[in-house]
Order: structure tokens, then C-alpha cells, then sequence
């Protein structure tokens, strides 16, 4: 049974914050330049795949946040108040 996804087209991930980050992707969508600038020359599947690519990098970037702030982590004792 086909999906729903293939009856419609795919929209652009876009938030309209176009800005880079130190590696490159939009701080926005979490896209690459390639994949910001061919969106439209993509096939769906390829579509697909680049927003699949950009949760894995909202995931990784929310986990490297959640690190940094975890002072347990670093070896540091909590406060007592």
C-alpha cells in the first residue's frame, strides 16, 4: 500500500533563518549547502532522505546540548543549595 507521502509533493524544510553554523548546515533547517541549493532538482526520495539526514542532526545537536549542560557529568559535585 502506497504511503501518503507519495501523493503529495514534499515542502521545503526551510524556516527562513538562513544562516550557517561552524559546519556548514543552516541553523534553521539543519541542511547543507548542496542540499539547501539542489532541493528543487531532488527527486522525492532523495527529499525524503535529506529531511531523514536532518532529524538525525536535530537529534545529535539536542544530545550534544543536553551534555554540556549535565554538570554530573563533567565530574563536578551538585551544590547543596
Amino acid at each position: 500500500m502506497p504511503e501518503q507521502l507519495e501523493f503529495f509533493a514534499i515542502p521545503s524544510p526551510c524556516r527562513g533563518i538562513c544562516q550557517s553554523d561552524a559546519r556548514g548546515y543552516c541553523i534553521g533547517c539543519l541542511r547543507s549547502r548542496e542540499e539547501r541549493f539542489n532541493w528543487m532538482k531532488f527527486s522525492d526520495a532523495q527529499k525524503r532522505d535529506v529531511i531523514r539526514l536532518c532529524r538525525q542532526r536535530a537529534l545529535r545537536q539536542t544530545r550534544n546540548q543536553e551534555s554540556r549542560q549535565d554538570p554530573l557529568q563533567a565530574g563536578d559535585q551538585p551544590g547543596l543549595f
